[in-house]
Formats: structure tokens, sequence, C-alpha cells
């Protein structure tokens, strides 16, 4: 029997199938977003926007075509919560698409589909167990279907645009941008999965027995801003489109005839390791959290190598979410130690042959996994402390509130699962459906921030700037020039003119002036000018930015005189130019010098260049030792001693890949790229080291001209990624001057000069730990001392079945509170000890006292409360902060 295609098969196959119709294979763009309307790809033709809407269909270092094949991989966490509950929710899908821009429409797309699905040589699928949708009165879809497929008018069905017009809802309240109707196509799986009908299936939209498979959109509308009615406003895009997809999950389901997703041959290897990991079989009701952490750190995988850090904002912390919710999980099958990094190889393996950034990431992928791991298990305890400080001071038989049951799943990952299953240890109920509203308004939220919108730019403004070409940039060579203002606007509007001690976004008829991009901040400087009366004017360059057509944008503000469009101006940008070049360039240098000490799995994750200062980020699983600092300063100063010349040079993109140009993931080249290059080589452990960067900045001439180099810090900013912080330049010479300074300050308050400094603090570093020592022993003895004998101060009497000896401490702080516990809990015989001082409380209980039942975290939480603070812990153990240990100490006798 022929083994079934696998998911890798079916991926080559299709994109095979429509480069014999003509389309241009393109690999699939990056999980960030192409445009900002999203933070990440959410569709396949989402990187075609611009093409769909009537840009030129050429794609640099690929090709021109109106005809593009693509297996896109998407991420939507819209409904995050159903992935795993579901057999068919994913965050991470791919996306197989064939797209048309103004060149075949609807019968091409249709046949298409029906020849790939049925022909033996391709999926060879049952032409009898196919079924088609259509929009309500699409009767050219209706016609291919029957009369060009042969499909039975009884086996389509018409629905309306919530089902058959993408996006959805877009004729009356869709989001802004291409859209259209749309055809699907169905697969009837056979009665196994259910005993419903087509028919039926026109009722309910719910099936388990017929799984759509494919999806043909065919964009011809630009939808506008509605009507003040609200009557949808669709016109017409400059010619007809088809974007089609077909969800690879589903279609290698079908064609390998197993259950679901999670049974295909990518998910099945991850879901058996998963149940080996935890030793809880993925049969039953746990299997939920088996397809949490499978679906998830394929997501995740695929994100972090994308370049995604990480983090607590954007898309960083939507990748920290998701990876948290498998973390939540992995916890809940009893996972105690970091175990979802072990799972990225089998992603790699998996995925690694269509996505060759998986492969060449994997490293720091597993490595941003696990810090992760270790991260959220830290966070995950102290949300069980918050729980059981919450749950410590609430009576059996009540509920705990949804809100606070949201807060700790939102600020603590808590699962509500796990909330439920600690309460009820309290006699505690969760109010389920007050959590349920809190979650579904923060998803609500989500999906809001996943929708597509038009694109603003500068304030709404875009459309002021229409209809003027892309600004000629001459700040390479020129850094004074003779330019014409072109536009003057303001508020969205064009102006005649602007009056003195006015601001406005100025377009020049070619500029010195650079636009902020790259991560060098846009150019600062003056406009000069004589009006037509004689008198003159003058203006400051606050800000330079530039549109995505090209078009340079120059905050200005006006000094004197007044500003007019067809003004002739002399454009001089400011000398705070040759520091950001300094910076810039040092920047490269400094890439270069990581990628040696660190190694090639070094790779760029954002950067800042000011005039001030350089901000660099990276991919890099651990802090730089000081001697890694050192021999990268010691690298970055061997190309400035050298006094290199820096050039830079227009080539073909492909040609500069094959130079080894380092260019960064995800961004958008030209066919035809800047390249710079330092003119010489430093030796670092006896290999060559070169700087060749793909890069529109600005930069120095030699060198030499950076100057001084230093680094000031090198921090984490999210889990795999670190930031340095450097100097260059001037910038470098006043700071270290100030270092130089400061030490000279310092030696003198204590003495001695800079060179004692090391041996004079540790000196008193050494007397500080004695005296501390000291301190800490006197205190212990004075507890002791107020403890008595074997404990004979403490108040011990009968609670609740228990022998409970309770005392206040006076001049012992709460760090010695446990230890002094432990004392009393082995001298005094008795099953619980409480201990408080001015500001803090101790329980503790045996371990045969919490095998009768004694939970010392519920205690010390009616303790506290009576004492003005809050607390929480486990049976054998808690502690708690108070104001008043009297309090807490008399609230004993009614605590049991």
């Amino acid at each position: 029997m022929t083994a079934p295609l696998s998911t890798a098969d079916i991926r080559e196959k299709f994109l095979q199938f429509f480069e014999s119709k003509g389309h241009l294979r393109l690999p699939s763009h990056s999980t960030v977003a192409p445009d900002p309307t999203t933070l990440f790809t959410v569709a396949g033709m989402q990187p075609f926007k611009e093409q769909f809407m009537g840009a030129p269909a050429s794609f640099p270092g690929y090709g021109d075509s109106r005809r593009v094949t693509t297996a896109q991989k998407c991420l939507r966490i819209g409904d995050i919560e159903n992935v795993g509950r579901t057999l068919r929710h994913c965050s991470l899908l791919e996306m197989l698409g064939n797209f048309s821009f103004g060149d075949y429409f609807k019968r091409e797309a249709l046949t298409w589909a029906w020849e790939f699905l049925t022909s033996p040589e391709w999926m060879g699928l049952d032409k009898s167990r196919l079924y088609a949708t259509i929009y309500q009165d699409d009767e050219e879809a209706f016609q291919i279907w029957t009369g060009e497929n042969g499909l039975s008018a009884d086996r389509i069905l018409r629905f309306g645009a919530d089902e058959n017009f993408w996006p959805a809802d877009a004729p009356k309240e869709g989001p802004n941008g291409p859209c259209g109707p749309c055809s699907e196509i169905f697969y009837d799986r056979g009665p196994a999965y259910g005993d419903d009908t087509w028919a039926e299936y026109a009722d309910t939209r719910e099936s388990a027995r017929f799984l759509e498979i494919w999806n043909c959109v065919f964009p011809q509308y630009d939808r506008q801003e509605p009507l003040p009615d609200g009557t949808p406003v669709l016109k017409d895009l400059p010619f007809k489109n088809i974007d089609t997809g077909m969800g690879l999950e589903r279609i290698a389901t079908v064609v390998q005839d197993v259950y679901d997703f999670y049974s295909n041959d990518v998910f099945a290897p991850i879901v058996a390791k998963v149940a080996e990991l935890s030793g809880q079989p993925y049969e039953g009701p746990q299997n939920v959290s088996h397809r949490v952490v499978a679906e998830h750190i394929r997501s995740v995988s695929m994100v972090i190598a994308d370049g995604t850090a990480l983090s607590n904002t954007g898309r960083g912390y939507t990748a920290r979410k998701i990876l948290r919710r498998a973390s939540r999980h992995a916890y809940l099958l009893g996972l105690r130690e970091p175990a979802l990094h072990t799972l990225v190889p089998i992603v790699v393996e998996k995925m690694g042959g269509a996505y060759p950034e998986l492969r060449e990431n994997a490293a720091r992928v597993e490595a941003a996994v696990k810090a992760e791991e270790e991260r959220f298990l830290k966070t995950l305890e102290g949300g069980i402390q918050r729980l059981g400080g919450l749950l410590g001071t609430m009576e059996k038989g009540t509920t705990l509130s949804g809100e606070d049951a949201f807060v700790l799943y939102d600020t603590y990952g808590f699962p509500v699962d796990l909330t439920k299953e600690i309460a009820e240890e309290y006699g505690v109920t969760v109010d389920e459906a007050g959590y349920a509203e809190s979650l579904e308004k923060a998803q609500e939220t989500a999906r809001a921030g996943s929708k597509y919108g038009k694109s603003e730019l500068f304030g709404g403004n875009q459309s002021a700037f229409d209809g003027l070409s892309p600004t000629p940039f001459v700040g390479y060579d020129e850094l004074d020039t003779q330019a014409e203002v072109l536009a003057v606007v303001g508020a969205g509007e064009r102006l005649d003119a602007l009056a003195a001690g006015s601001e406005a976004t100025v377009v020049l008829s070619r500029t010195p002036f650079y636009g902020e991009g790259g991560g060098e901040v846009g150019d600062t400087g003056r406009l000069e000018w004589t009006g037509p009366d004689g008198q003159g004017g003058t203006a400051v360059v606050r800000d330079t930015k530039k549109t995505p057509q090209g078009v340079f944008l120059h905050d200005v503000m006006v000094e004197a005189g007044e500003l007019r469009e067809g003004t002739a101006v002399r454009a001089v940008v400011s000398g705070e130019r040759q520091a950001t070049e300094r910076h810039h360039t040092a920047t490269h240098l400094l890439h270069a010098a990581l990628r040696a000490v660190l190694g090639d799995g070094v790779r760029q994750a954002g950067s800042l260049v000011a005039p001030d200062r350089l901000r660099f980020d990276f991919s890099h699983g651990a802090a730089l030792s000081a001697a890694e600092i050192a021999s990268v300063e010691t690298l970055v100063g061997r190309w400035v001693s050298a006094n290199f010349p820096v050039s830079w040079q227009e080539m073909p993109i492909a040609d500069a890949r094959a130079a080894g140009a380092t260019a960064l993931f995800g961004e958008k080249y030209g066919d035809t790229v800047r390249v710079v290059t330092v003119g010489g080589n430093v030796s670092y452990e006896g290999q060559a080291v070169a700087s060749m960067e793909l890069c529109g900045g600005a930069h120095v001439n030699r060198t030499g001209d950076i100057g001084a180099f230093v680094i000031l810090s090198d921090e984490n900013v999210a889990a795999g990624v670190r930031r340095i912080e450097a100097l260059a330049g001037e910038a470098a010479t006043a700071w270290l001057r100030g270092r130089l300074d400061s030490a000279a300050r310092v030696a003198g308050l204590l003495n001695t000069n800079p060179e004692g400094l090391e041996g004079r603090v540790s000196g008193l570093q050494a007397g500080l730990k004695a005296a501390e020592k000291e301190a800490v022993a006197l205190r212990r003895q004075l507890a002791e001392a107020q403890m008595g004998g074997g404990g004979a101060a403490a108040q011990t009497r009968d609670l609740g079945g228990f022998q409970v000896a309770a005392l206040k401490l006076s001049g012992v702080e709460a760090g010695e509170l446990r230890g002094a516990a432990d004392k009393l809990l082995d001298t005094s015989g008795a099953d619980i000890v409480v201990l408080a001082t001015d500001k803090g409380l101790v329980v503790k209980a045996t371990k045969a006292a919490v095998g009768r039942g004694a939970h010392a975290g519920q205690l010390i939480g009616k303790l506290a409360a009576a004492g003005g603070g809050k607390g929480g812990g486990r049976p054998d153990m808690a502690q708690a902060g108070i104001t008043d240990p009297a309090a807490a100490l008399a609230a004993l006798d009614t605590a049991f």
C-alpha cells in the first residue's frame, strides 16, 4: 500500500502545480507583518496588498510576475483560547496560495483548484466527495462549478456576506481595503465523522464531517469609508484579482486520512514527545494540554526564528503570551522543570526544509524558549502565592470573583483550571462566568488589533502628498544644497504659505536631509531663503521622515519670513550628522565584531543610531563577559586605528548576497541595493573579520573618523535578545573623561588614589560582611533568649485540636523569623508555631499536623488580615507582612 503524502510533499506539490500554470514561486514572508495594520502576517495575501491595489508586480531578487504562488506562514491569535480545545483551531497556519494581480480570474482559479484536488497526478481526491459554497448572487461562479467542473447544483450552497465574502461582512461593516466574494471547497469525510448531510450543513454551518479545505477569493473591490447614513461604499479595484488560500493542515488531514490536525505527520511526533516527557498519555481529558503544547511550540519557534523577541510589548508580548500558555498546560501535565525547548528540534526537523530560517536559528530559538520557561515557572509560583493569599482570607462556601481569577491569568499567566483546583482545597468556588466575561473583553481587544485597517501616515495626512514624486536624496555627498519647496502641509491640508512662528511639513524638490530609517534618526538643520520682496527667511528643520513612496517629509518651524510653495531655499544639514555617521559606521563594526567573538548565531534584532549614542539589539542567550566586551572593543579599535576607507556602491541584490553582505531577515529590499563596505579586515584569533552590510544610511569616509569607541552597557531586553549601548567620537571621549574624574573624586573620599580604589573597597566590604554576620548572630541569640529554654516563653494552647505555640519577638527582623520558627517547632513540642515581629509573621506546621488537616497558608491569611497585612504559603510554612502583631496573634482564638 502506498504511504500517504507527507505535509512537506503536499506543500511542494501545490507549489509545483501552480508553477506549471505560469506562477512565480516566492518564499514565505516573515510572520512579522509586512505593513503596520497588524502585528503579524495573518493571511497569505497580506504581503501582496500593494499589488492588489495596483502596484507593479515586481519582486526583487525573484522577478516580475502577475501570477504568484506561496506557502505562507500566518499567525492568528484572536481565538487563541480555542487552540487545543477544538481539533481545528491553530495559532500558526500554513496557507497555500495562488494569486493573480489583474491576470486571470474566476474561471482559471476554480478550474485549477478542481484539477489540483482531483487529478491523480496531484491530490487524487474522490470527486464525489467534493462540495462548494458561493456568494449568494455569484452566478458566474455557479456556472463554472456546474458547467465546467461538473459539480451538481445540489452540492453547491449559497451564503451571504457573513460566509462567502472576504473579509467577512466587508460589504457592510468589514475592514477597509481589498475585498470580494469567495467560493469555498469542502470535502466529505464520511459517516465516520458524523451523520449530518450537506443540506443540514446549510442550517448548522458546523460539521466534523464536511471539512473546508480551499477558499477562492475574488478581490475586485476596495472598501471605502461608509457614507454618513451607513451605506457601504465598494469601489472597483484597478483590476480584478485572485486570492486563493488552502490550509495545509486541513488538506493534510484529508490526504493522510487522520482524525484531526494533531494526528498528521507534523503534529503527531510533537504530541508523542509531550506524552513521553509528562508521563501523561494523549488519550483522555488531559489531551487538551498535549494539543496546546504541540501547537504553540510550533508557533513560537517560527515567530522567534523570524526575529521576534519575547517582550512585554507589541508582537513580543503576543509571542510571550503564546509560549506562557503552552507552559501553563505543560504545568497542568505535571512538568515542573523547563521542557518545551526540547520540542524545538522536532519542529525544525519537520518544517525547516520549507522555512530555512528555522534551521539557521534553531539554537537561538531553543535558548529563548528555555529562558522564558525558567522565568515563567518562577512567575507561576508567584501566582500560587498570590492565590493562596486570596483564598486564605475567604470562608468555606464563598466564591472567588471572576475578576480576581482573570487577574491571576493575565498577570501571572495562571490558568483558571489550576485556580479552580487549588480553590477546591479551601472549599471555595470560582466565578467562571465572571472570568469568562473578563476574558472575552480581553479577546475582543486582541481581535480588534488584528483587523485590517487603512494605514495612516503621520497623523492621517497621507492624501496631502498624493501626486508627488519620490524625493531625490543628495545627502550622501551634499550637506548644503539648493532646492525648491514643492509642498507645505499642515493639519492634513496643502497650505499656500507658512508664516513666522508656524510649523508644518515641507516637501523639497531635492534634499540633503536623511529621512529616518534603518535605525538611523532623521536629520535636522535649517532652511534659508530670500522671498520675492527681497526679504529673507529662515526655518528650523526639526526632523525628517519619508513615506513608503519615497517622499521626504521635513518637520519645519519658521523662525522669520514667510515660506511658500515654489520658494527656492538653501537646505543645510546640522553638524549633528557627523556624530550620527560616526555612530552608524561604529554600529556596523560592532555587529561584525560581535559575530566574530560570539559566533554566527548573532543576528541584529534592532538598532538606534543617533548623534549622542548608538543602541544595538542582537540575538544571544547570555550576558557578555568582561573579556568578551573587551574583545569586541579591541576589534572595533583595530578598524579605527587602521583608518580603512568606508565605501558604498549599488548592486543587484543577488550579487550582494553572493558577496556575503549581511542583510536583515524580513526586511524589504529592492532589485538594486546599497552595500556599505569597510575596506579592510582585522584579525581575531587568527581569522580575518570583515564588515559588509546592506544599508541605506549615512557613514564616515574612513574608519579613523570614528575616533574613540566604548561600550556602556550590555543588558537583557527579551528572552534570547541582548542590547548594547555604546558611544563613539567626542561623545565617547567625554564619557571616558567623566568616568576618570568620578573615580578620582571617589578615591579622594576614601583617602586613596584611583589605582588603590579596588583594594580599599574590598577591605570595606570585608569589614561590612563581618559586621553583618555578627549582627545576624546577635539577633539569633536575642530571638532564642526571648523564646526561653525549650520554647518556655511561648504561649501554647489547644486550638482546633492542635497544640499551637505563639510568641511576639522584639528586635528581630523578618528574615530571622523562619529560623526562629524552626527552632521553636523543634523544642516546644507544638504542632503549629506562630511567630510575629513588628512587621512580619511566620506560621509553621509539623508534617504530622499537615497530615491531620493543618494548613499554614490558610491560617496565616486570617491572622495577617487581622494584623493589617496579607500573605500566604504552603500547608507546612507561610509568611506574611503585617502592621499590628498584637492583633494578628489575638486572632488565633477565632482562626480555627
